[in-house]
Parts: structure tokens; C-alpha cells; sequence
């Protein structure tokens, strides 16, 4: 399968995704901070030809354009820009951190448009400081400095988003907007998360750093037609196991 990288414009900014095509129903993904649009390569793959599947880069990752703003508004216009780029009238949403709370938002204020949601790890509340990825800024004489400086635990998420250029090398996204767009990522979502009445799956890395499996329960138990899926691996799933994850999603697709 040849995945097509597409372009749309929107908010002043050049938007890129990535599209397995054909006429069957749509899917569209949203990768977490750091990542891009490829991350999702191997499910896209594992979902055609029955599945559509559009993967975001979302603004400031991938190659789309660096924002000046990363409020949450602002995310999930761009959702919007993208569904009706595509003149999607409905799809099945999946959001991986960052992209899970979009996703969830999103289907808040759009109910309408999405059909069922997957949310890969990431809560209803979110806390977290990534202020530590702006020792990552600037450029590196070669790919293996850069990342040596990423650090062996998150370079193998990343490599997706290292770009050569003439000075060397650096990452596609710049550390110190991403910094912003997760405080203002940070908060408390419940009210959104409750909105909806889709089926939703939610997948959890039992390793995970980022949330609990206490609360990741409490959302299965709060929301209906919930279901909960705990995988090995860490915040990154779907990378960390790819096999569970596919699997899990394939399975969500033939209950709907």
C-alpha cells in the first residue's frame, strides 16, 4: 500500500497528512506531542483496504507548519479544517496523548461527525511537564548526536521526526512551542471526556508514565458504552506493542 502524503491550508498555516485512500469508511488519527503523522504507518497498513485511514500531522509536528498558537481551540479546528477538506461527514476518530484529547473534544462539540472514538493512553485529567524536551532545541553535527541528546528512552519514538538540513540535523518540531501546547493541554477534561455518547475505546500501556490505571478505570466506570484495553508497553502503545494494539482496534472496528 502506498500511503499519499496530501497538503490543505488553514489558519495561515500549510496543513500535511497522510492518506491510505480508496472509498471505504474513513478513519482519521492524531498522533501525541513529539510524534508525527508516520507513526501511525503500521495500523494504517493493518486497516486497509477495509478502512480509510488520514493521519494528521498536527500543527507544529510533521511537516506541517509552526503556529504561533497551540490553545486548544485552535487544535480542534483544525480537526474540523481536515474533516471538511475531506468532505467528511462522519469517521471513526483515534488520538494517541495529545491527539486523545483532541479527538475527545473534538467529538464534544462535534458529535455529529464522529461515529466512535479510540483514545490511546492519556486521562481526563493531564498534568503533566514536558519542559524537560527543551535541552532537545537547536542543531546537532550528526543524526547519532541528536539522538544522544533525545536520550535512549525516547529517541526510538522520535526518529520519524528527525530532519536533516544543511547544518545538520534537528528535530521537525520546535521543543519550546510544544512546551506551551502542553500547558495549555493540562487540565481537567472530564466534561468533555462525559459529553459524548459514541462508543469509545480506551487503550492503556500497563508501563505507562503518564496515567494510572486507577483513572483510566474511573473513565471506563463514569462514561457508557466504554471499554478498556490494557496492553503491555508503555505511553506509546502502538509502537510499543504494535501486535495488542492492531488487534484491539480491529476488534473495536467489528463490534461497531
Amino acid at each position: 500500500m502506498d500511503l499519499a502524503r496530501r497538503w490543505f491550508e488553514h489558519d495561515g498555516l500549510r496543513f500535511s497528512y497522510l492518506d491510505s485512500g480508496g472509498e471505504a469508511r474513513p478513519f482519521v488519527a492524531l498522533h501525541g506531542h513529539l510524534m508525527e503523522a508516520a507513526t501511525f504507518a503500521p495500523l494504517m497498513e493493518a486497516l486497509a483496504p477495509d478502512w480509510r485511514v488520514i493521519a494528521l500531522d498536527q500543527r507544529g509536528h510533521g511537516f506541517t507548519s509552526h503556529a504561533a498558537s497551540y490553545a486548544r481551540s485552535n487544535y480542534i479546528a483544525d480537526i474540523e479544517a481536515l474533516f471538511d477538506h475531506l468532505y467528511l461527514e462522519q469517521a471513526v476518530l483515534l488520538g494517541s496523548s495529545l491527539g486523545g484529547v483532541n479527538a475527545y473534544q473534538f467529538a464534544a462539540g462535534h458529535p455529529d461527525r464522529v461515529t466512535a472514538l479510540i483514545i490511546e493512553d492519556i486521562g481526563a485529567v493531564v498534568t503533566d511537564d514536558i519542559s524537560f524536551i527543551l535541552s532537545w532545541a537547536g542543531t546537532y553535527p550528526t543524526r547519532e548526536a541528536l539522538a544522544n541528546q533525545v536520550g535512549e528512552r525516547f529517541a526510538p519514538y522520535l526518529e520519524d521526526s528527525f530532519r536533516q538540513v544543511p547544518e545538520g540535523w534537528r528535530l521537525a518540531f520546535e521543543p519550546s512551542e510544544l512546551v506551551r501546547s502542553q500547558q495549555q493541554l493540562c487540565g481537567d477534561h472530564w466534561k468533555d471526556f462525559l459529553r459524548t455518547r459514541c462508543p469509545v475505546l480506551l487503550i492503556r500501556g500497563r508501563d505507562s508514565r503518564v496515567t494510572s490505571q486507577e483513572h483510566i478505570e474511573e473513565m471506563a466506570e463514569r462514561r457508557p458504552n466504554t471499554t478498556l484495553v490494557t496492553l503491555s508497553g508503555g505511553h506509546i502503545v502502538h509502537r510499543d506493542d504494535p501486535i495488542g494494539f492492531t488487534a484491539a482496534v480491529l476488534g473495536f472496528l467489528d463490534s461497531l
